[in-house]
């Protein structure tokens, strides 16, 4: 099969096309014509030699992606399922706020760590996606929405763990920070772990982005519980990891991420604890309320309980902010995220499938 190019970061293409025999400049036209203008196929490059268009005709491809349904919840958000092979689905979700649009994308077909309190994890895991199926979210988007180029922020916190993905996820990355291409800034360009801690000392050296941390405990025991991967990489290390991504990082703080769960992780002494680790890294907070799917086992903080907790922190001198819920009508909040999923876990999860509903029109 022909190469896809929506595979290719700049470097790669400029390969690809010196194989071709062609000048490094064509890899900067056809650069520009799929990811600034959205182009699905080489005859729309109106600028490109007409005998270059036949020949990328003949030995290349664009696979754009294809949205099976596209929701919008009630405050704007919006979901699309997009089909990424004949067994897998995932899920990307815009988030629309003024002066800003923010992709949360997806870097796999569900996810092997099975964190307690996340849907997606609980579908299991299918697969990595590839450069093309990552990027060609950010693609779509920008297609499907309203006005020109409508996506300022893109957070890789959909489905999966990005930091097992590095191979198809760093050239992703470079996609959305290259001029020629969506031209974001590090700074406006999120990466989420559980706390992988060698792909933090990877994306530190190849493409250090603004880094958010699921922590969502204050000590190792109650960590283990809720993010199973602390077993292997537990606080104290998680912690050095991101002093050490700091010294490359666009921001000068780790953004730690704490879903609030009622009288689980939401106590004042909780808190207090959070403190000890924030004086061992300079980061900010971001409390997130839990979004419920069915059987978690687990219920969201209340209002009242969210902000004395975030007041503890305030207190001792730390930036906190409380996320708001957004999409949550239609599945599309923080950790609701679960598309279609070929388990190769053979996981338990006891979710009935989702029926894919095609939009007429959405994929033209």
């Amino acid at each position: 099969m022909n190469p896809d190019l929506l595979d290719f970061d700049r470097a790669a293409l400029e390969r690809f096309f010196a194989g071709l025999g062609e000048k490094p400049f064509r890899a900067r036209q056809v650069l520009r014509w799929i990811h600034r203008r959205g182009a699905g196929d080489f005859a729309a490059m109106s600028d490109v030699a007409k005998e270059l268009r036949a020949k990328l005709a003949e030995r290349a491809r664009i696979a754009a992606p294809r949205a099976l349904s596209d929701v919008t919840a009630s405050d704007g958000t919006r979901k699309w399922l997009i089909e990424v092979d004949g067994a897998n689905a995932v899920e990307s979700v815009y988030i629309p706020e003024p002066g800003r649009g923010t992709l949360c994308v997806s870097s796999q077909a569900g996810c092997v760590l099975d964190c307690a309190f996340c849907s997606t994890g609980k579908q299991g895991f299918g697969r990595n996606l590839g450069t093309g199926e990552i990027i060609g979210q950010l693609w779509l988007a920008n297609r499907l929405l309203e006005g020109e180029r409508p996506v300022t922020n893109v957070v890789m916190m959909g489905m999966g763990e990005p930091l097992l993905n590095l191979d198809n996820v760093i050239p992703a990355l470079r996609l959305m920070l290259d001029d020629d291409a969506y031209g974001l800034s590090r700074r406006r360009v999120t990466v989420s772990t559980s706390g992988i801690v060698p792909g933090m000392d990877r994306l530190r050296e190849e493409c250090p982005v603004a880094l958010a941390v699921s922590l969502h405990a204050p000590d190792d025991a109650l960590r283990e519980r809720l993010v199973p991967v602390n077993h292997k990489y537990p606080i104290r290390e998680l912690l050095a990891a991101c002093n050490r991504y700091l010294e490359r990082a666009p921001r000068d703080f780790v953004t730690f991420e704490y879903v609030m769960l009622e009288g689980v992780n939401d106590s004042d002494a909780q808190a207090r604890e959070l403190t000890a680790i924030a004086r061992r890294v300079r980061c900010k907070f971001n409390l997130i309320p839990f979004n419920p799917f069915p059987r978690s086992g687990f219920r969201r903080s209340g209002a009242e309980r969210i902000g004395r907790f975030a007041e503890v922190l305030q207190q001792a001198g730390l930036t906190v902010t409380t996320r708001r819920t957004r999409g949550e009508d239609i599945d599309a909040a923080c950790g609701q995220l679960a598309g279609e999923v070929e388990d190769r876990t053979r996981r338990s999860t006891g979710r009935a499938p989702r029926r894919m509903v095609p939009i007429r029109g959405l994929n033209a």
